[in-house]
């Protein structure tokens, strides 16, 4: 079973190093990375092409994108394997064998997402866990949302489902993972930390971006004909909360 990773890059030369070390440790070894670079001018685009000569499983481009889910389509586009999932530009892979444990719950063929936890640090030091849960139809309402890093589907998924929603500039993922999530698939949860992230991402970086996120929370959820609204976007932050008691 061949595994796609996809990663997005844009000026990401001060943290990416670390994501593709990551990903070429991965014991498992059946792993096609795919990097999409927003056209880079800081270096990345040559750190990649520098990765992709001494690893043969890399494939990659460099070009303008209209934004981060453009690219992501791109990705998706670009991609081989039988399962595909995501690693940021400045996140990790949990452990050596984080790719072996998902691909170890795909042998089952009735198994169509795998999901798991992850872990939000800041340097060094653990911020919070943020702990999925096993997952069940009537969680969405609730404000549940498996952590987007640490989801891989199976090809056919992303077949059915459509492309990521590029009207979206912060929530494009809630809105692929209420789409993938109330659709019935069979899924399996690995209660293990899958993806080590670094704090500060677009969706938390000023009150301008959390508003932003919180609307479009909303719309995404009325969208998928998910939940009461406003009311389980509240549910969605009072499970952040939750989360910064889970540092270890």
């Amino acid at each position: 079973m061949k595994i796609s990773i996809i990663t997005i890059t844009y000026n990401s030369a001060k943290t990416v190093q670390r994501a593709l070390e990551s990903v070429q440790s991965q014991t498992y070894k059946d792993i096609e990375h795919v990097i999409v670079d927003g056209a880079s001018t800081d270096g990345t685009k040559e750190l990649i092409e520098t990765y992709a000569k001494q690893h043969g499983n890399v494939r990659w481009i460099s070009e303008k994108d209209k934004g981060i889910y453009n690219a992501i389509n791109k990705g998706i586009a670009l991609a081989t394997g039988d399962v595909i999932g995501f690693l940021h530009s400045d996140d990790v892979l949990y452990s050596a064998d984080s790719i072996g444990q998902i691909a170890a719950a795909f042998a089952d063929p009735k198994i169509d997402v795998v999901y798991g936890d992850l872990q939000y640090c800041s340097g060094e030091k653990v911020i919070r866990r943020w702990r999925s849960n096993p997952f069940s139809p009537s969680s969405l309402k609730f404000g549940w949302m498996p952590p987007h890093p640490t989801v891989y589907v199976r090809r056919e998924v992303y077949q059915q489902v459509g492309p990521y929603d590029e009207w979206f500039r912060i929530s494009a993922d809630y809105d692929m993972m209420l789409r993938i999530f109330s659709a019935h698939y069979h899924t399996c949860y690995i209660p293990e930390v899958l993806v080590s992230m670094e704090t500060g991402g677009a969706s938390n970086r000023n009150t301008k971006a959390r508003l932003s996120k919180t609307q479009e929370d909303y719309i995404a959820l009325k969208k998928n004909h998910v939940g009461a609204g406003y009311l389980t976007v509240a549910f969605k932050q009072l499970r952040k909360v939750r989360q910064f008691l889970r540092k270890s």
